[in-house]
């Protein structure tokens, strides 16, 4: 959401400050100029594809995985031709990585996801790129977005101690998460936006060769594993998802710490979970 027109400057610092507080509360986080932009057009036209009609007809090869159809959220049919384009470049640009710093430098620089124009930092991910477990959430928080660090902040520190209690620390795993830029007004990603970065994160799979995957949110399960509903109740239960010319990963669904943070009785559910991660990851080693 952008700011189109300030306030009046008759008013005093307190309720200057309290619009203040209304705008960020509402989701604005753009500042712009006088004139009205239609941001919606802007969608239709990534910087990073050109003549989006031509890269749409191209032969695509299929998603190994792809946005749940079930979530409940509609696709814009009128950005889908430019999405489809978008989600092309990405497969092209993630594929030209042969390594995670390579990977990195193409999603920094890819240009098809209009979430970057509003981030502060861009998060890819923390940890030792040669773990076998890889932790996945759904999107960056407010504080991941100041630092440019997956699971900073209280959630951060939740998982630290989440991992800790199974004899982990996030100097031995990698942590990520589905979308590598902050989604402005707490709302939840839309289909477009994890279809233009899903390319990148499969790619990232690929090269980590994680013989673990836990999905912690309801997006980045219901885009990886395909589950229906929410992760309250799907967690716990394990898949083997196949690797991209690689070795399979086993994934399982879990709640995120953002969420425990706010629903503290889900903790003990939480527990059984880690459990069965550190059985899995024992097994494997």
């Amino acid at each position: 959401m952008s700011l189109t027109q300030a306030p009046s400057t008759d008013l005093d610092h307190a309720q200057l400050a309290a619009i203040l507080r209304w705008y960020v509360d509402m989701g604005v986080d753009i500042a712009i100029e006088e004139e009205a932009q239609n941001r919606f057009t802007e969608v239709a036209r990534p910087a990073a594809v050109a003549a989006p009609q031509e890269a749409a007809r191209q032969a695509r090869a299929p998603l190994a995985f792809t946005p749940n159809a079930n979530s409940g959220r509609s696709v814009d049919a009128a950005a889908a031709l430019s999405v489809e384009a978008a989600v092309q470049v990405a497969r092209e640009s993630a594929a030209r990585a042969t390594t995670i710093d390579e990977l990195r430098a193409e999603l920094m620089a890819f240009e098809g996801c209009i979430l970057k124009r509003s981030a502060t930092n861009f998060v890819f991910a923390d940890g030792d790129p040669k773990s076998r477990i890889m932790f996945i959430g759904d999107a960056p928080g407010d504080e991941d977005d100041r630092q440019g660090l997956p699971f900073t902040g209280p959630p951060g520190r939740l998982l630290d101690r989440m991992l800790k209690s199974i004899k982990l620390d996030r100097r031995n795993v990698w942590l990520t998460n589905l979308l590598p830029w902050r989604v402005p007004g707490k709302r939840r990603a839309t289909p477009q936006e994890i279809a233009v970065c899903l390319p990148f994160l499969l790619r990232q799979i690929a090269l980590i060769e994680p013989a673990i995957l836990i999905c912690m949110g309801d997006d980045a399960a219901q885009t990886l594993m395909g589950l229906k509903g929410s992760v309250i109740h799907n967690r716990g239960v394990w898949q083997e998802l196949p690797g991209e010319g690689g070795r399979p990963s086993r994934a399982i669904a879990t709640l995120a710490p953002s969420y425990l943070l706010r629903a503290t009785g889900a903790k003990r559910a939480v527990w059984r979970d880690l459990i069965e991660i550190r059985k899995a990851l024992d097994a494997a080693l």
